[in-house]
C-alpha cells in the first residue's frame, strides 16, 4: 500500500509539474518615433537614418526574434519607451503580462514580457551624482501558487570604470539579502561584464579602478577565492551564485563578439535554491544561445545597421530552463578519475586521487602532467615535481585561464617512480594542432617554418608565443622545436615555449 501512495504522488508531480523558459535579450537601441530629447543623436526621429521605415524594420526583426525563441519570460534590454513594448505586445499577444522601467533622463529602459502571471514588478534605483544609467527591474512571477523573481539588469557599459558595475551588484544584492533564503529568483540581463570578469579586468588599467574587485565575480559571489561558485559548492556560504555561462563549452561562451573576441556581457545568474529540488529548479544543462542563421552566420553578428536600415542586434539571445518538478542531481555530480575527466568539469567539489601523474615538461615553477592513454594538464606551483617522475597527487582544485584548463592547488601523495623513457607521452608528429583535445599536450622534436609569430607545417599554421620575448627569432626561419607545450589564449590554440634549450634555429 506505502508503495502505491508513493507511485501515486510520483505520477501526480510528473503529470503536473511545469517547465518554462526564461530568456534574455539586449535588442540595441529600439527607439520609437517620438521625439523625448533623451535619444542618442543618431535615433533623432527623421534627423539621420532613424525614420518609420526603419523603426517598422526593426519591430518585424525583434519581433521574430522573440517569436522564434518562444521564451515564457522575456528579459528585454535597450528598449526607449513603453510605446515600444506596447508595441511587441500587440504582435505577440501571448505575452499577457509586462511592464517597462527607465529614468525620465535616460535614452534606454528594460522591460519584461511574460506569459506567467506578474504579480507584482520594483524598481531598484542605482543613482550616481555624475551619470544616469538604468534602474533594475525586480519581477514577481506565479506560476501554480509558486511565486519566484526575475532581476533584468542592463550595467553601465564599459565606457565607465568597474566602479559603477560594482555599486550595481551591491544594490542587488543588498536586496538579495532581503528576501527569504529560500526564495527563487533568476539573475538576468546586460552586465556588461564577462563571466570571467576577474581575469579580463585584471589586465585593463583603464576600467579597473577598483583594486582588481569586481561586480559579478566578488560582488555577487559567482567566484570564492578566484575560482569559478559550482553548482556542487553553492550550498557552501549564504548568496553564493553559480553563472551559467559556465555549463558550455569554453569556445561556446558568447553572446557578443568584440574584436573576433568572445564576450558574455549577457548573463543568467542562479542562486542555491534553484538546486534545492524545491517549489521551482533549474533544469541542468539547459542554459544556450539562441543562434540561428539570420542572427549570427560564419562567427559574424547580423547586427543593426543604419546606413542600410536593416539587421537584429549586437547581441545574441541566451535563455534556460526551469522546472517545477524535482531535477535530476546525478549530471551534478561527476565522478572524477582521471586528467581527461579534468576537461569535463568546472570546478572540483571534493578532493580526489590522480594517480601515475608523469611529469612530461617542466619549467621553474610549473609543470606538465600526463597519465598513460589518457590527456595532459598543466599545473601550477610544481617546484618539487621532476621530470620524468611518476605520482599520485591528491587534486583539490582546477581552473581556466582564458580557456586553458589547469591544476591551480594539490599535494603529492605518493612518489611512484621515476622513468627511464617517457618518449610515448608526448606527441612528436604533426597532427591538427588546433583540436581542443591536444591541450596541454607536449610536441617533441618537429621542425616548423617560423614567420610573422606563427609555425607553418604540412599546410597548416599555428601562433607560437614565446614566454621570453627575447626569444623571438628576428626573421623567418625554420626551427626545430624539442619540447613545447600545445597552448590555449582567448580562443586560439598556440604553441607555447618556454625557453631557449627547448627550440633551434636550424637556418
Amino acid at each position: 500500500m506505502k508503495k502505491t501512495i508513493i507511485f501515486l504522488i510520483l505520477i501526480y508531480s510528473f503529470l503536473f509539474s511545469k517547465e518554462f523558459t526564461v530568456a534574455s535579450y539586449n535588442v540595441e537601441n529600439f527607439f520609437d518615433l517620438n521625439y523625448d530629447k533623451t535619444e542618442y543623436k543618431e535615433f533623432i526621429p527623421n534627423a539621420s537614418h532613424w525614420n518609420k521605415k526603419a523603426y517598422k524594420t526593426k519591430l518585424s526583426n525583434v519581433l521574430k526574434v522573440l517569436d522564434d525563441l518562444n521564451a515564457d519570460v522575456i528579459a528585454l534590454q535597450e528598449i526607449e519607451s513603453k510605446k515600444v513594448v506596447e508595441e511587441l505586445i500587440k504582435n505577440l499577444p501571448q505575452y499577457k503580462y509586462y511592464d517597462f522601467i527607465k529614468y525620465n533622463n535616460s535614452s534606454v529602459g528594460v522591460a519584461i514580457l511574460s506569459k506567467i502571471e506578474i504579480v507584482n514588478n520594483k524598481q531598484i534605483n542605482v543613482r550616481f551624482q555624475d551619470k544616469t544609467f538604468r534602474p533594475i527591474l525586480e519581477t514577481t512571477l506565479i506560476l501554480d501558487g509558486i511565486k519566484f523573481k526575475v532581476f533584468n539588469n542592463h550595467w553601465p557599459s564599459k565606457r565607465s570604470k568597474e566602479r559603477y558595475r560594482v555599486k550595481y551588484a551591491y544594490e542587488l544584492l543588498n536586496r538579495l539579502k532581503q528576501l527569504p533564503l529560500d526564495m527563487d529568483y533568476i539573475i538576468v540581463g546586460d552586465l556588461n561584464s564577462n563571466y570571467n570578469e576577474n581575469q579580463t579586468l585584471y589586465s585593463n588599467k583603464r576600467l579597473n579602478d577598483t583594486l582588481h574587485i569586481t561586480g559579478i565575480n566578488d560582488i555577487l559571489n559567482t567566484t570564492i577565492n578566484n575560482n569559478f561558485v559550482s553548482k556542487g559548492m553553492i550550498k557552501d556560504k549564504e548568496y553564493l551564485h553559480y553563472n551559467l555561462w559556465l555549463e558550455l563549452a569554453y569556445n561556446d561562451r558568447y553572446s557578443y563578439i568584440f574584436k573576433s573576441n568572445n564576450s558574455t556581457p549577457d548573463n543568467m545568474i542562479i542562486p542555491a535554491s534553484l538546486f534545492d529540488n524545491k517549489n521551482i529548479s533549474y533544469k541542468n544543462n539547459s542554459f544556450n544561445v539562441f543562434k540561428p542563421k539570420y542572427l549570427i552566420n560564419n562567427r559574424k553578428i547580423n547586427r543593426w545597421n543604419m546606413r542600410k536600415q536593416d539587421g537584429f542586434s549586437d547581441h545574441l539571445p541566451i535563455y534556460a530552463t526551469f522546472t517545477t518538478s524535482k531535477v535530476d542531481k546525478s549530471s551534478i555530480k561527476k565522478e572524477l578519475s582521471s586528467i581527461k575527466s579534468l576537461y569535463e568539469v568546472t570546478q572540483i567539489n571534493e578532493p580526489f586521487l590522480l594517480k601515475d601523474a608523469v611529469v612530461i615538461y617542466k619549467d621553474k615553477n610549473s609543470a606538465i602532467i600526463k597519465q598513460k592513454n589518457n590527456r595532459a594538464i598543466f599545473i601550477y606551483n610544481a617546484k618539487d615535481l621532476q621530470l620524468n617522475a611518476s605520482y599520485d597527487l591528491k587534486v583539490f582544485s582546477i581552473k581556466e585561464f582564458y580557456g586553458l584548463k589547469e591544476i591551480d592547488k594539490y599535494k603529492v601523495e605518493k612518489v611512484n617512480k621515476k622513468l627511464d623513457n617517457i618518449d610515448s607521452l608526448y606527441i612528436n608528429k604533426f597532427e591538427d594542432f588546433s583540436n581542443l583535445n591536444l591541450q596541454n599536450e607536449v610536441i617533441k622534436d618537429l621542425v616548423f617554418e617560423y614567420k610573422n609569430n606563427y609555425l607553418y607545417y604540412e599546410n597548416s599554421k599555428i601562433r607560437v608565443y614565446f614566454k621570453n620575448k627575447n626569444l623571438i627569432p628576428k626573421k623567418s626561419s625554420k626551427l626545430l622545436i624539442k619540447k613545447a607545450q600545445i597552448g590555449y589564449f582567448k580562443k586560439s590554440p598556440q604553441i607555447v615555449i618556454y625557453n631557449k634549450d627547448d627550440f633551434k634555429i636550424l637556418d
